[in-house]
C-alpha cells in the first residue's frame, strides 16, 4: 500500500523562527543506508509535514495512519498497505514499490521516490520523499515508529529536520486514538479498474483544500 498514497500529511507556512545551525543540519538531512528488512514491519505515522495539494484537510480528517511493508517473490519489490481513519471509518490501499540502494520508488499510479534520514529513536523511520504527478514535484517529511508514541525529543529533532530543508513544520497525530484493523479490505492501486488515477487524486485533494479553507480555518 503505500505510506505514498501520497498523499497524507499536513501543515502551511513556515513559523519565523531562528534557524538550525548549519553544522547540524548536515548530518541531520543526510540520507541512511538502510536495508529492505530494516522496513519491513509494521509503521504507526507520528507526523509529518508535505506541500501535497490536501495534505493539510487530510490530516485534519485522519485521525489514525499506519503501513506495513512485506516482501514478495521479488528480492527488491516490497508490497505496502496502508491504513487509515477518516470520519470513523478505515480505508486501505495496496502496492508493490521497488526496494534498491536504501530507497523505495513507485511508478504508478504517480511516480514516488523515498529516502530515509537519521533519528536518534531506534524503533523509528523518518522518511524523505519526492512525489510527481505530471509536471508537478511535491515534498514530504514524515516519522514513523513502532510505537504509538514517541519521546519529545524524537518529536524536536523532527521538527528540526523539517527545518534544515526548508519545508513547513511538522504536525504532529493525536496519539490517543484507535488502530484500524489490519482486515481492512485495500484497494490495489495497480488495478486496472482503480479510480486512484494521479489526475483524480489531485482533483480530490484540491476540493479537500477548499473544504478546508471554507469550514476548517
Amino acid at each position: 500500500m503505500r505510506k505514498c498514497v501520497a498523499a497524507v500529511v499536513l501543515l502551511s507556512l513556515l513559523s519565523g523562527g531562528l534557524s538550525a545551525p548549519l553544522s547540524s543540519c548536515d548530518s541531520l538531512v543526510k540520507p541512511i543506508t538502510l536495508s529492505n528488512q530494516g522496513v519491513l514491519g509494521k509503521w504507526l505515522y507520528i507526523g509529518g509535514t508535505s506541500d501535497l495539494p490536501g495534505s493539510r484537510s487530510l490530516m485534519t480528517l485522519m485521525t489514525s495512519i499506519w503501513v506495513n511493508f512485506t516482501e514478495t517473490a521479488q528480492s527488491n519489490v516490497l508490497n505496502i498497505v496502508q491504513t487509515q481513519r477518516i470520519f470513523g471509518k478505515c480505508f486501505s490501499v495496496t502496492m508493490n514499490a521497488t526496494f534498491e540502494n536504501s530507497s523505495l520508488s513507485i511508478e504508478q499510479p504517480f511516480h514516488l521516490k523515498e529516502v530515509y534520514l537519521p533519528t536518534k529513536c531506534s524503533d523509528c523511520l523518518v522518511v524523505y520523499e519526492d512525489v510527481v504527478f505530471g509536471q508537478d514535484t511535491f515534498t514530504s517529511l514524515m516519522l514513523f515508529s513502532r510505537s504509538q508514541s514517541v519521546s519529545p525529543d524524537v518529536v524536536e529533532e523532527f521538527r528540526t529536520q523539517a527545518e534544515c530543508l526548508r519545508i513547513p513544520p511538522p504536525t504532529m497525530i493525536d496519539t490517543d486514538y484507535e488502530l484500524c484493523p489490519e482486515d481492512t479490505s485495500p484497494v490495489d492501486v495497480h488495478s486496472a479498474d482503480n479510480p486512484l488515477t494521479a489526475e483524480a487524486m489531485i482533483r480530490v485533494a484540491k476540493l479537500l483544500d477548499t473544504f478546508f479553507e471554507i469550514f476548517i480555518n
